[in-house]
């Protein structure tokens, strides 16, 4: 059994040529949480597995300002990178590599041209192509689908449509729910599980981290194979330490 990950979220809003770290509740209210290297280089001493650099604010101009994010954190932190928000082709992850990162993750260009995923892939290999899918439920049993930061529903199941970026060459797939984003009030569980017994790729799990409880359960219960966190670390509620031990304890494999 492969070891579960643990990967600290920073999501970078970008003003006057400046990236900074943000965190909001369910995609909204968002506060200033550090400078995105540097919360990097803090998560990297305390042995954190991956970093996803989330550009909440994207557009070409912006895309730049990332890739000096990257290559400023690549030079001091030695750990996957992995960058979303913005990718609308191969060039344009082409040079985000470049720049020191990893993976790319892709939501909103994929859910408007779902080949992109495949073109990612081709080029640069399934490993590093991340599908982002922002979820939030419609009914008992179903999630849809939103692009844009959450801003505009597109009617597509979440369930299948995790299903249809692994055929098209998604390595793994960052899951969050809307409705339990920014909340600390645990993940979507039955959203998790579901996901994560419908495909063959490894499960991100994002949205509701609060206590360390609720990270052993969407990894035990919710099936996942990583976890993904942002307010508990910033803020330092947790250490990223504290949250492997804890694991550890539950019985769950992780790199001590």
């Amino acid at each position: 059994m492969l070891a579960k990950r643990v990967i600290a979220c920073l999501d970078c809003d970008i003003a006057r040529g400046e990236a900074r770290v943000v965190k909001g509740v369910q995609f909204k209210k968002l506060s200033f949480a550090g400078k995105p290297w540097e919360l990097a280089e803090r998560y990297y001493e305390q042995n954190i597995d991956e970093i996803c650099f989330l550009d909440i604010s994207a557009s070409l101009e912006k895309r730049q300002t990332m890739a000096d994010v990257l290559r400023r954190t690549s030079k001091r932190v030695f750990v996957p990178l992995t960058v979303g928000g913005g990718i609308k082709s191969r060039e344009d992850a082409r040079g985000l590599f470049r720049a020191g990162a990893d993976k790319v993750a892709v939501n909103t260009a994929a859910l408007e041209r779902p080949e992109l995923v495949g073109e990612i892939a081709g080029m640069f290999g399934t490993q590093a192509v991340v599908v982002a899918i922002d979820a939030k439920k419609q009914s008992k049993e179903k999630w849809g689908c939103f692009a844009y930061g959450g801003r505009k529903a597109t009617g597509i199941d979440a369930i299948e449509w995790a299903k249809k970026v692994e055929k098209l060459g998604a390595g793994e797939i960052l899951l969050t729910s809307m409705d339990r984003d920014g909340t600390k009030q645990g993940f979507d569980i039955e959203l998790t599980r579901r996901v994560s017994e419908g495909v063959n790729i490894p499960i991100i799990a994002s949205g509701g981290a609060g206590d360390l409880q609720s990270i052993a359960d969407v990894l035990i219960l919710g099936k996942a194979d990583a976890v993904l966190a942002a307010s508990i670390f910033h803020y330092k509620k947790f250490t990223v330490k504290q949250v492997k031990e804890f694991l550890e304890k539950k019985g769950v494999e992780v790199r001590i």
